[in-house]
């Protein structure tokens, strides 16, 4: 049963958890994007190199791969070049070894999974070796192969796990090797152990029977120089929580480098261990409780060390959450306070947690425990778990990704412009795109994305190179280097502050974005993105009063086609809308999509100039500007009110076609303009001047139609507009001369029949002219004759029958009436008065 309050809390968590804002990347660089340059290793023998290590200058890096161990030079950030490869395969009888136990052919490879610089001369790498882990030494000058004392490979077990795809850390300090991972063929004995023990230092695990682990899946382990510790991050089943499905908890283990292990209790093993909960939750939300990768930011220079940050990415086991990742950050001051308070008691009897409320005999892990009583190491064997989990940083989480499931992580401190340290996160999504993010104040910025991989790849490592200034990504078909800062495609100051990456800044002088390691005089505004605070010297009108239009990009359409323009992104951060010289947009008549593109049907009143502008963080530029007008036309079309352009027309003797569709989008002849062809001028939402710069996504459309333009691209949009009548004076002309060509010819129609009803004859006799007896009236007569002068002006004839050329026309006159109209009841002729 649900109680009411329950179901409550359970909306109020809902509510909670669909309030989190959607950060969304600026900018967006698919794979093989010519803006987004990105260099790749990839050889045909070589398989998962997944396992990657820097050298001490940075310009090696060496690879752990199936069956091989690579070295790659990255001395140049735009080529990787394999220098040399060690192959370490099983033999046939390892592989056979391996079958026999019902494992695939494809997991008896060898999976070099740790690989770590020993000292100034010998690297150590570990392979899972077909489910037999083994170790060997890397003479790092001639990388050889180089067999320990025994003159064979070292066991590895401990070291390296067995099946390749359980996850593992290891990390070398002072010439010992720390790691964190399964000491067993099934997987099921988790250990925290060191190896490579020398003089009065012997090698130290965990107990197995204390359960001081509970199934955990090992991340990442990092070394604190001050602390002389080591912390190991890692997620397990939290036993402390008494639920009826398995709850996972993340957790912080920590142990001494110096610890030897105990006289009698605890021979051999941690006595220095320690472990808590890290708790990666916001304020009435459930906790994103799933650790996926962690690393360690070292502090400011000058600042104490227990200033260290750890950012870690965390997804939950929760269905609400469900395909959600968070970003939390801890510090190693926090971390240190939660293990020097209260810890947890585990009974023995019952496998219940409880807090102790009696006096602790000492501090579970504080180091220098090994030389304490069997009393003291007794309590500490059984109080290993701290009472408190260690919070996030501010109390909340640093990032929160809606629909971006993030697999790894890397951190970078970067001193900008301005003497202020920005943190930077390289975030890896497991669909395969690199997001480079600023932490500020108000939250965070994701600067760019870039796609690395076209398929998701299983990712090991993501490895930082700050002297190269690069991101290493070892993935199963290859490594990935990408650049961290991409200065030079910001090509104006108002790009350069609106990107707001603490690696660029604009310089005034050689008016280019550029990295800000190279000048101190560098305009930038990481925190606020102010366009008009920074960029205000690049506004012409401050200099010459004069300000510079966007080229015009003349579309010629028919009317009735259904014209179709698009908008190209500035960036995903900014709103776009369109706008019309001296005319409103009414959604009766214009439809704009969700991508912002424009359609309408070509009118009269819809020719004219259309412009796409973009606005973000108060900034407004003109991305694009049309000029639609229509085909040259005989047919005169009114002159539209408001508008202060002639209306083109269309070539003679074409028709209009009925509602036909044109798309109309800017040509891609280029990615990027030159810097000679760059426009400074900006324009800014607060300034009584609005000027506009070219877009940078696209470059300008040719002349659509050359031979019919009136307004070339380019042409000042004044000019464009620049009214002209020769064309209606002759039309009007046209119309007036047709106009009284048609008078006349009514005139002379209406002239015509009243001259027909003058010549009808007028006789009351039956008899036909000319038949003798006839009783007409001696006029009469002689308008039956023909004599009549209306008669001889419409039919152009004579009297006798001939015309005005003297033909005769069959002797016959030109008018013959019939019987019936010369006789009428009353004697006279038809339409006679009486």
């Amino acid at each position: 049963m649900v109680y009411p309050t329950s179901l409550c809390a359970c909306l109020s968590l809902l509510t909670v958890l669909s309030c989190h804002s959607h950060v969304l990347p600026r900018l967006s660089f698919p794979i093989g994007s010519p803006g987004r340059s990105l260099t790749g290793f990839t050889n045909p023998d070589v398989y998962n190199t997944t396992t990657l290590l820097l050298s001490d200058n940075e310009d090696t890096l060496f690879v752990g791969a199936r069956d091989a161990i690579l070295s790659i030079d990255v001395s140049q950030t735009d080529a990787m070049t394999m220098k040399e490869k060690l192959d370490w395969s099983p033999s046939e009888k390892d592989l056979v070894d391996c079958a026999m136990k019902g494992k695939m052919k494809m997991d008896c490879h060898n999976f070099v999974r740790v690989l770590q610089v020993l000292n100034s001369t010998h690297m150590y790498a570990c392979g899972t070796f077909a489910f037999s882990p083994r170790c060997i030494y890397i003479d790092s000058k001639t990388f050889s192969m180089v067999t320990g004392t025994s003159g064979k490979p070292e066991e590895g077990r401990g070291r390296c796990p067995y099946d390749p795809y359980q996850k593992n850390t290891a990390i070398t300090v002072d010439g010992e090797l720390y790691t964190g991972t399964v000491a067993d063929y099934r997987g099921t004995r988790p250990v925290i152990s060191r190896h490579l023990s020398e003089g009065s230092h012997v090698d130290l695990k965990l107990d197995d029977t204390l359960g001081w682990l509970e199934d955990p899946t090992f991340i990442s382990s990092s070394y604190v120089p001050s602390e002389e510790k080591v912390y190991f991050f890692f997620s397990e089943i939290g036993k402390e929580y008494d639920f009826i499905d398995k709850f996972t908890v993340s957790r912080v283990a920590q142990v001494c480098t110096s610890d030897v292990g105990g006289q009698r209790t605890l021979q051999k093993r941690w006595t220095t261990f320690a472990k808590a909960q890290l708790l990666c939750q916001a304020d009435l939300e459930l906790p994103y409780n799933i650790l996926l990768d962690i690393v360690s930011l070292p502090p400011p220079e000058g600042e104490s060390e227990d200033e260290t940050l750890f950012y870690g990415i965390f997804t939950s086991q929760w269905q609400v959450n469900l395909g959600r990742s968070a970003v939390c950050a801890f510090s190693l001051k926090d971390i240190k306070k939660v293990f020097t308070g209260r810890y947890k008691v585990l009974n023995r009897d019952t496998l219940k947690w409880s807090t102790r409320v009696q006096e602790q005999m000492a501090n579970p892990g504080e180091c220098g425990l090994h030389n304490a009583s069997d009393n003291t190491l007794r309590f500490v064997k059984d109080n290993f778990l701290a009472d408190k989990s260690v919070q996030p940083v501010n109390q909340g989480l640093t990032l929160v990704s809606l629909d971006k499931s993030y697999s790894n992580i890397a951190a970078q401190r970067v001193r900008g412009a301005h003497r202020r340290d920005y943190t930077v996160l390289y975030l890896l999504t497991e669909s395969g795109y690199l997001q480079k993010t600023v932490l500020l104040e108000n939250g965070a910025h994701i600067i760019e994305e870039i796609q690395v991989f076209h398929q998701p790849q299983p990712v090991k490592n993501l490895l930082l190179s700050v002297s190269k200034g690069a991101v290493l990504i070892g993935s199963s078909e290859g490594v990935i280097s990408v650049p961290v800062s991409n200065c030079s495609y910001y090509w104006s100051c108002a790009e350069c502050v609106l990107a707001r990456d603490p690696f660029c800044g604009w310089d005034p002088v050689t008016k280019h974005c550029t990295n800000i390691n190279t000048h101190d005089h560098l305009v930038q505004d990481v925190d606020e993105g102010n366009v008009s605070a920074q960029c205000t010297y690049v506004n012409p009108r401050s200099r010459s009063g004069q300000s510079r239009t966007p080229t015009s990009e003349v579309v010629s359409v028919s009317l009735n086609e259904v014209v179709h323009l698009q908008c190209p992104e500035a960036s995903q951060l900014a709103k776009r809308h369109w706008e019309r010289l001296n005319s409103q947009l009414s959604p009766r008549i214009y439809i704009q999509s969700d991508d912002r593109s424009l359609r309408f049907v070509a009118t009269p009143s819809t020719l004219g100039h259309y412009l796409c502008q973009a606005v973000e963080n108060g900034y407004t530029q003109t991305l694009v500007v049309y000029h639609v007008k229509q085909k040259s036309s005989p047919t005169i079309l009114p002159a539209t009110p408001n508008r202060p352009h002639s209306i083109p027309t269309t070539e003679a003797g074409s028709k209009p076609s009925v509602f036909t569709t044109r798309l109309i989008t800017p040509k891609q002849t280029e990615l990027r303009p030159k810097p000679e062809d760059m426009d400074p001028t900006v324009t800014l939402k607060d300034s009584p001047t609005t000027t506009t710069r070219k877009s940078r996504n696209f470059t300008r459309f040719s002349n659509i139609d050359k031979e019919n333009s009136q307004t070339e691209p380019g042409e000042n949009l004044k000019q464009a507009d620049k009214p002209t009548y020769f064309q209606e004076l002759v039309v009007v002309s046209v119309l007036l001369a047709l106009c009284i060509s048609a008078l006349l010819t009514i005139a002379f129609h209406r002239f015509r029949y009243f001259c027909h009803g003058r010549t009808v004859p007028q006789t009351p006799s039956t008899r036909r002219d000319g038949e003798k007896g006839g009783s007409a009236t001696p006029q009469e007569r002689e308008s039956l004759k023909g004599h009549s002068p209306c008669l001889e002006k419409r039919n152009g004839q004579t009297p006798n029958g001939q015309s005005r050329n003297g033909q005769a026309h069959n002797g016959k006159s030109p008018i013959t009436l019939s019987n019936s109209m010369l006789n009428s009841s009353n004697g006279h002729l038809p339409n006679t008065p009486i």
